[in-house]
């Protein structure tokens, strides 16, 4: 082969690698940044979560039922005191995996003395669980209970839309939960019901409270110094390619 066409064909080859290291580089710089962000906010929701969980409970029918996405923030997590009747006949279960394994959780509409509705998450059952069966157990009475607000999870799980018309729950929309159950005046949110997570007496018909995850895996760091190690080593190959054809 000329080597005049030979030396060509290497010029480009090296210039091919060296474009494909800079572009590895340049989505390992971005990704590691991306988990410098990531860090950022698991370590304000940490922070958060701790300071707001130590708070007393503060009354349902004070707070915002339509809160700004700003608000929402602020309020997630804080302890929130409710009362007034539950509505068995609107019971819904929602797909769970927790560290009781399985299941669901059973999510039913408390209505406060004015009208509105706060969604309580009463807790985990196990598979098998039937609705009928936890709506007949539900207190009938007046009750006051207090739980964690959280956000409503709209639309399912990534790959797992919610199905309501064939009662397939895989997120706690509680608007489309609302709408479903014809149940008005609903608040944007709902609560997680704090309570004893013994399951000593525990019927089948008798949720599990208090599985609320309040822990958070915080593993950003490492992440994001792995992603800009791997793009140090990427510039560095450019350098030996270079100086090779130096």
């Amino acid at each position: 082969m000329n080597p005049t066409r030979k030396g060509r064909q290497e010029g480009r080859r090296q210039y091919l690698l060296v474009a494909a290291l800079l572009l590895c580089a340049a989505i390992a710089g971005a990704l590691g940044g991306w988990q410098i962000k990531r860090l950022a906010w698991k370590e304000a929701l940490i922070a958060h979560v701790a300071g707001v969980m130590r708070e007393a409970p503060v009354a349902a029918a004070v707070l915002p039922f339509a809160p700004t996405t700003e608000t929402l923030e602020e309020l997630e997590y804080r302890p929130v005191e409710a009362a007034g009747h539950f509505e068995p006949s609107a019971t819904t279960l929602v797909s769970a995996l927790t560290e009781e394994g399985a299941g669901y959780w059973v999510l039913a509409p408390l209505r406060l003395a004015d009208g509105r509705v706060v969604w309580i998450n009463r807790g985990f059952v196990p598979l098998g669980a039937k609705r009928e069966a936890l709506a007949a157990a539900t207190p009938a009475g007046p009750v006051t209970l207090v739980g964690l607000l959280r956000k409503s999870e709209p639309a399912g799980r990534f790959l797992q839309p919610n199905q309501p018309a064939q009662e397939r729950w895989y997120s706690r929309d509680i608007a489309a939960i609302a709408a479903q159950r014809g149940v008005q005046g609903s608040a944007a949110w709902f609560l997680d019901a704090k309570g004893d997570r013994a399951k000593g007496e525990r019927g089948a018909d008798q949720p599990i409270p208090g599985l609320t995850v309040v822990t958070f895996p915080n593993n950003h760091l490492q992440y994001a110094l792995t992603w800009f190690a791997l793009a140090g080593l990427c510039l560095f190959g450019v350098w030996l390619v270079m100086r090779r054809r130096d």
